[in-house]
């Protein structure tokens, strides 16, 4: 009777102790190719946890969220069906690359910086702010 109750139980924890395990890029070119991709798909846990958590990438990435969550459901499943289209990713230089892209569903170019922090690749929005002016 206890193996019934406690085999559910140690695989109800494993799997919820899972749900949020993201892995670190191994590049840039990686950092910026899956913060892009949960960015699209909606699911701002992941692109979160590819972010430069400072202030203003947060204030970014919670406008970008509260945008994605205030459209309609068509749109946003045009967005995560959309692919992502590179357009110039350079090195500055060891620690950071500047990935400009566009995507597949609307076709404006956004330009995002990955910095190389304590050897972890993350994305910096801030490079948005310095392209609108």
């Amino acid at each position: 009777m206890i193996r019934n109750f406690l085999l559910p139980v140690v695989l109800l924890l494993a799997a919820c102790g899972e749900s949020h395990s993201f892995k670190n890029a191994e590049d840039a070119d990686d950092a910026g190719r899956e913060f892009i991709r949960a960015a699209l798909d909606g699911n701002y846990d992941k692109a979160n946890f590819y972010l430069y958590a400072d202030s203003t990438n947060r204030m970014l990435l919670d406008k970008w969220k509260k945008d994605y969550d205030g459209m309609q459901s068509d749109e946003r499943a045009k967005y995560k069906d959309a692919e992502i289209r590179p357009i110039d990713i350079h090195k500055v230089n060891d620690s950071v690359t500047s990935y400009t892209y566009a995507n597949s569903y609307k076709n404006d170019t956004t330009t995002i910086r990955v910095v190389r922090i304590g050897g972890v690749w993350l994305v910096d929005l801030k490079e948005i702010l310095n392209h609108k002016r």
